[in-house]
């Protein structure tokens, strides 16, 4: 793969259409839980169910913990409760970030990282590994979205960007920050196996990991390069797009079921530092929902919807939502208007949750009939 035939021509934020978006809050923040990020939604046994990572003040500190609202109709949302960690008011050492969903048939799995974290003055580094708790993926399982029961850890050492979706063939592949593990296990419960761009054997794949940066220094690659999300082409190359500190998207590609990648390299796919996802519509089109605008740096905005024929050309460009946003609370790294959108086609329509301000978490819905005409 050519990582530089993958691009967003004719993107200009002045002249593309906007999009006419239903929007709902799904949680509005409070002091004490003014923290709200990492959103992912899902549709599963006739509701919409969403889940986020929820802390205190600042991104990953102890005690973040992973909350769920489930919505019928995906306008109105109930309060959400716990799925993982303490309750109100009391305290524990690790750090949470909710990692996405996988519906198995007739089961519902829901992923959530969990690590601990030393403060440090430059901002939050991994625990050095001699803890007392358990580090990984931790899976819970639910038949309902209601009750949920502990599945256990995966054996990943790292956590999920996005969470496990189906190739062609049936296996499951998730995306990482530079490990994309996957999985023959229809559940996605069991035989995990790590694969990426180096060979990971003992190393900790994560936003802040020594080892993967000392792997990325390693290959002469962009030291931002991180969270991933991945398409898979007719011919059934899956292509992994990732996060840089370039001002672009980078790329690496899998040819066999994504048990091996290619070296990364950079696109001309425009991009404001910013997790993005990746999806594809009943006809057929492949679809990106990021913050492709470069500057101003970290401000994530405007969100914006990008269409292509072959996964390669994203030259179809929609404005999603534009609106400023509005921080309420102080707190560490709490930048970007439109932060880490998540997505899925169902029931005639795109849904989408993204975290704003790091603060609250919206949920946007387009008709797929007014993306048709793009």
């Amino acid at each position: 793969m050519d990582a530089m035939r993958i691009g967003n021509p004719g993107y200009d934020r002045s002249t593309a259409p906007r999009l006419a978006v239903e929007r709902s809050w799904v949680f509005r923040p409070v002091a004490g839980e003014a923290f709200n990020h990492h959103p992912f939604i899902v549709h599963h046994d006739d509701r919409y169910l969403a889940m986020w990572s929820n802390g205190r003040q600042d991104e990953d500190e102890a005690g973040q913990r992973v909350l769920c609202a489930v919505s019928r109709d995906g306008r109105t949302w109930d309060t959400p409760r716990v799925l993982a960690g303490p309750s109100p008011g009391r305290r524990h050492p690790l750090v949470l970030t909710a990692c996405g969903f996988h519906a198995a048939s007739d089961r519902l799995v829901a992923y959530v990282g969990q690590d601990e974290y030393a403060a440090l003055e430059d901002g939050r580094r991994p625990f050095d590994g001699r803890g007392r708790h358990d580090r990984g993926i931790r899976a819970l399982s639910s038949a309902d979205g209601v009750t949920w029961c502990d599945a256990g850890l995966l054996g990943i050492p790292g956590i999920f960007n996005h969470a496990p979706q189906r190739l062609a063939s049936g296996r499951l592949l998730a995306a990482g920050f530079i490990a994309f593990p996957y999985s023959d296990d229809p559940a996605g419960l069991v035989d995990w196996r790590m694969s990426g761009f180096a060979d990971l054997a003992g190393h900790q794949d994560g936003p802040v990991s020594p080892s993967g940066y000392a792997i990325k220094e390693r290959l002469g690659i962009a030291s931002g390069l991180c969270e991933g999300a991945w398409l898979q082409a007719d011919d059934g190359e899956i292509r992994m797009f990732l996060r840089s500190n370039t001002e672009r998207l980078w790329a690496c590609a899998s040819r066999d079921d994504g048990a091996s990648w290619s070296i990364p390299s950079p696109t001309a796919f425009t991009d404001n530092v910013s997790k993005f996802h990746l999806g594809r519509l009943p006809d057929g089109r492949h679809y990106y929902v990021g913050c492709p605008d470069p500057e101003p740096r970290w401000r994530r905005n405007p969100l914006v919807l990008s269409l292509s024929q072959d996964g390669l050309r994203f030259d179809r460009h929609a404005i999603i939502a534009d609106e400023p946003g509005e921080q309420r609370f102080a707190g560490m790294h709490k930048v970007g208007d439109y932060g880490y959108p998540h997505s899925q086609v169902h029931d005639g329509a795109l849904h989408i949750v993204v975290s704003r301000c790091k603060e609250s978490i919206e949920h946007l819905r387009i008709p797929l009939a007014q993306i048709a005409r793009l």
